[in-house]
């Protein structure tokens, strides 16, 4: 767990409201979820798994009828993750022992040899390790690493640590002593590697992260010769398409972001991880034209990547539709790790600039304010009758499910809030970096002899005071890009502003205050996205806006902004948990019933309401657009 998880305690409105709705109510319902006790909801069954699995193993029990995707293990295991970061941030006597039971049921799940896997201790025991493409052991043995590292941790129990080393060594004597051949069709055990060398000082499990990693891509038709020599399949026994799972080429030959968006970043990140530890250039240079592949060709607005349904995946530069966009939630998740690791590897604003964007927008709008709804697709259109309805459109819903099937997202949601802080600040080279805005305290006393007190109503005003106390240190202050005229005042005097890689470095000082340009602007597209051609999308700060139905009373789709229209910012309310809305002059276009018509469409003016798009789709079904018609 970074050291940040500890010393830093959130108290601003915006932040502290979510860290009291993850512990209070996120956590519990997601448990709920995970034991089936969710009405009219999809069950998970996951827990279950594991107390037949367990019944298999210690007691002699015959298997019980595994239920869920063939990767169900990994919900269970990013619960875990998210509730012992809650342990840290508000101790929960009970939660922790209802922890320390599933974990036991972990334990006696696990076979002598250490291998643990649910599905395939009750449905394929004799097919381990036989289907790498699809079965995704190596995936869910990263997820249940990461948790294993969390509770140790956050507990000092080492009681699923164990387990996990177990685990560990169990792939490392498969594939690396006994140099069996194959890497995880789906990547996350790489940077779960790398998080237990640093937790456990154990060299091998970096070696095994290398390992996989290097391994990947060199022989392209490794799948494929997998797959022609097994009787059996998960979903299918196609497995051509080598770009789909990163496996085309050697990782450090690759130039552009391809195939499935979330395996992508999960494998990117790792990459980033290691080249950051081991210092190896090529790894870096690979990490370099991932990063600005993903960011300045194939990324929305919203900071969400993926735009098929076909793959869940990312498809050509420039092809970023936004009604049939899938941007699934994990997928920003994963770009986030990918971020928070460049930010390791070199400390430059551009990656806290998308790491900001991605969170503030479409991780966020994953889940529902009340925290017991969320999103798996974050489409940046919404129509209702045909989102969620017509072919091509079924998967981009236009409200959020309770919980569903393929579960990955709500509880990745809930690991990376309870964990922010760790993407919030940073230390390298005895300098304090503050890459996100977040009002608390961070208590640097025993690392740097310095405590930081952060006071902000961030995001939505733009004032963020330092208080610096005890030794004299380097505080760097991001300066997002999209802050058009930011100004600074340091122990009480104004100081010019001029960033160096996007952070301002100030040396000594004991009261920074940092104004942020929170002005509404205009966003355009470059012109070579063909659905937002002639388009314009609103920011405020880190947030990215939209119009919904219910606010306007016009058809969404009629509305038009002009180009020298005002927009004014709204006082906040209490409707969306106080969020602030916009109101722009702007114009609905007024026609005939026809089809089609020879006849100009009107012009009337007409206010449009704007909202963040983290908060859409709270209010019932109504339509949703964020890049609107300009004028």
């Amino acid at each position: 767990m970074s050291d940040m998880i500890r010393q830093f305690h959130i108290a601003d409105p915006f932040w502290k409201r979510y860290e009291d709705l993850l512990t209070d109510v996120v956590i519990p319902y997601q448990e709920a979820a995970l034991r089936d006790q969710i009405p009219d909801a999809e069950k998970s069954h996951s827990i279950a798994n594991f107390k037949m699995a367990a019944d298999v193993m210690a007691r002699g029990a015959e298997p019980g009828e595994y239920y869920g995707m063939v990767f169900q293990d990994s919900d269970l295991a990013k619960w875990i993750e998210a509730a012992a970061y809650s342990l840290v941030q508000k101790p929960d006597a009970d939660l922790e022992a209802r922890l320390d039971e599933v974990i036991q049921t972990i334990q006696e799940a696990q076979y002598p040899d250490g291998y643990l896997n649910t599905y395939f201790t009750l449905k394929r025991p004799d097919k381990k390790w036989t289907n790498l493409r699809e079965a995704h052991e190596l995936y869910c043995a990263g997820h249940m690493i990461e948790a294993a590292v969390a509770y140790f941790e956050a507990t000092g129990k080492r009681n699923l640590l164990d387990v996990m080393c177990r685990m560990a060594d169990h792939i490392y004597e498969r594939f690396v002593v006994q140099q069996m051949p194959g890497y995880p069709g789906h990547p996350e055990i790489e940077l779960a590697l790398m998080r237990l060398y640093k937790a456990t000082g154990n060299e091998k499990y970096m070696e095994l992260a290398a390992h996989f990693i290097n391994v990947r891509g060199v022989d392209p038709e490794y799948f494929f010769k997998e797959a022609q020599k097994n009787d059996w399949c998960v979903w299918s026994r196609e497995a051509t398409d080598v770009q789909y799972m990163q496996a085309h080429q050697p990782v450090r030959e690759m130039k552009v972001a391809t195939g499935h968006a979330v395996r992508a970043v999960y494998l990117y990140s790792g990459m980033a991880d290691l080249a950051a530890t081991t210092g190896d250039a090529s790894l870096v240079e690979a990490c370099h034209r991932l990063w600005d592949n993903i960011t300045n060709r194939q990324m929305y607005i919203t900071g969400a990547i993926g735009s098929t349904v076909h793959g869940e995946a990312f498809t050509k530069d420039y092809d970023l539709p936004n009604a049939t966009a899938y941007a699934e939630t994990c997928a920003s998740i994963g770009l986030i790790f990918f971020a928070r690791r460049m930010l390791e590897l070199e400390p430059q604003g551009r990656y806290a600039d998308v790491m900001e964007r991605a969170l503030y927008n479409t991780v966020l709008a994953g889940m529902q304010l009340d925290g017991k709804r969320f999103f798996y697709v974050n489409p940046l259109e919404v129509l209702p009758g045909i989102s969620g309805e017509v072919a091509g459109y079924k998967h981009d819903l236009p409200q959020r499910p309770k919980w569903y099937g393929c579960a990955c997202c709500p509880p990745n949601v809930s690991r990376t809030i309870a964990s922010i802080a760790k993407y919030a600040w940073g230390v390298k080279d005895q300098t304090v970096y503050a890459h996100l805005f977040m009002g608390g305290s961070l208590d640097l006393t025993e690392e740097l002899g310095a405590r930081i007190s952060v006071t902000t109503r961030y995001p939505y005003e733009g004032s963020v005071v330092y208080e610096l106390d005890g030794a004299p240190i380097t505080l760097a202050v991001r300066i997002p890009e999209w802050s058009g005229h930011t100004k600074m005042v340091v122990d009480g005097m104004p100081m010019v502003v001029r960033p160096k890689d996007g952070y301002q470095y100030i040396k000594g000082a004991s009261r920074v205050e940092l104004y942020l340009d929170m002005e509404p602007k205009r966003f355009y597209a470059n012109p070579k996205i063909a659905t937002d051609s002639g388009l314009v999308a609103v920011q405020r700060g880190p947030l990215v806006y939209c119009a919904e139905g219910v606010d306007n009373e016009e058809e969404i789709l009629s509305l038009r902004l002009p180009a020298d229209g005002a927009i004014h910012v709204e006082d906040p309310t209490n409707e969306l948990c106080g969020t602030v809305k916009l109101v722009a002059e702007g114009y609905s276009i007024q026609t005939d019933d026809s089809l089609y018509s020879t006849s100009r469409p009107k012009l009337k003016p007409t206010d449009i309401v704007m909202v963040p798009y983290y908060t859409w789709g709270n209010r019932g079904l109504n339509q949703m657009r964020v890049w609107l018609p300009e004028l």
